[in-house]
């Protein structure tokens, strides 16, 4: 198997590299990278313990950045559909992209209190990049920016995300393999109660004679401990959650928690609607691990694709745009499905023990107990074969 479909750069073990069973044909790294030109960076704020000081911290946080055209391109934008599943979240840009299917610059992605400082951040970097005679009062950007909430770990009131740190996650922006877990934005952040974070996968398509990537990232904060499936398996009702003494409503309405933010993108030549069709799947990846978009979630989809620069760059003129045949999207849904379910699964399994303000804690998925509990059900896939 490809070391990198195993481990994150770091050496954390993947859900692959686990055994548990997956669908498809993972890119290079199994990550949104793999798709040309994509790029991500992060900047992670883990700083102090005990109780909690509104303004010191803890901090457990950070800042994600995603670059559909990466460093070089970061001005450019690219035609894009998103899809909200249910709405208890926050994403700027939505509005733009269902009017136009275009959107422009880095997403960035944090926790629910910084989605303005990294709004008007983003806007600060895009104008620093542009040339000084092309900058003037008429300049427009509407960046996306979303959030999930991890007020559980970090002092989310206190307002720790800066507009340097936002800088700092877009300029350190890359390619190549993706770490995941408690890093960037998703530092803070659950999953199935048990410690979550940011992932990612990646799958080939093979339609009408070309291949294509599809590339999936999330920050998920979404789900509660009996729903969570991996592989199939109940792993949720083996590993019941015990709770806490904050949780107590929580015990009692356990489907009254969230939230995820994912992002897929393509470099297949694919129509803003079509884009909007991908999104709308990304919850169908979602479900597949037990996700139900309850009440108090926000689940918040975009997708993008990288291809046919030279008509998202033609507004004023009439011209050629490349996009697929309707009835060739089913592969690029099922690879969006498989791409989401698993960039889920990786930011679980990588997710690691974490301790943050008034001493909560998120434990991390038992990974030795989930690969038995896999065997238990001979769905154990041996990584070496």
């Amino acid at each position: 198997m490809n070391p990198h479909h195993r481990h994150t750069p770091s050496g954390k073990l993947r859900a692959r590299g686990a055994g548990v069973p997956l669908t498809g044909t993972p890119g290079q790294w199994n990550a949104i990278t793999d798709v040309p030109g994509v790029e991500v960076g992060y900047t992670t704020l883990i700083k102090g313990e005990g109780p909690l000081v509104i303004g010191e911290g803890p901090v457990r946080t950070g800042v994600t950045a995603i670059l559909p055209r990466g460093l070089a391109g970061a001005t450019d934008g690219v035609f894009s559909g998103a899809f909200s599943l249910n709405g208890n979240g926050e994403a700027t840009g939505l509005h733009w992209i269902e009017e136009t299917g275009r959107l422009d610059g880095p997403i960035t992605i944090s926790n629910t209190h910084a989605v303005g400082t990294l709004h008007s951040a983003v806007i600060k970097w895009l104008n620093g990049r542009k040339d000084s005679e092309k900058l003037d009062g008429n300049t427009f950007w509407m960046p996306v920016a979303a959030e999930t909430c991890d007020n559980w770990l970090n002092d989310m009131n206190g307002f720790h995300v800066r507009e340097e740190h936002v800088h700092e996650a877009i300029d350190s922006a890359r390619s190549g393999p993706v770490e995941e877990g408690s890093c960037g934005g998703g530092t803070g952040m659950s999953c199935y109660q048990f410690k979550g974070g940011s992932g990612t996968a990646s799958r080939k398509v093979r339609v009408a004679g070309r291949t294509y990537t599809v590339g999936a990232f999330v920050q998920t904060n979404f789900g509660v401990r009996k729903l969570c499936t991996i592989g199939g398996v109940p792993i949720g009702r083996y590993i019941p959650y015990s709770g806490g003494q904050i949780h107590r409503y929580l015990m009692d309405h356990p489907t009254d928690q969230g939230s995820i933010i994912i992002v897929v993108a393509t470099d297949a030549p694919l129509s803003p609607l079509q884009l909007k069709r991908l999104a709308r799947r990304a919850g169908i990846g979602m479900a597949r691990s037990g996700g139900i978009a309850s009440n108090e979630s926000g689940d918040i989809f975009i997708a993008f694709s990288t291809a046919n620069l030279d008509a998202y760059r033609r507004v004023y003129e009439v011209g050629p745009m490349e996009s697929y045949g309707e009835f060739m999207m089913t592969p690029m849904m099922e690879a969006t499905v498989e791409s989401v379910d698993e960039a889920i699964l990786n930011a679980l399994f990588t997710g690691g023990d974490m301790t943050g303000r008034d001493g909560n804690v998120r434990d991390g998925l038992p990974v030795d107990k989930v690969i038995g509990y896999l065997k238990h059900h001979n769905m154990w896939v041996d990584p070496e074969a």
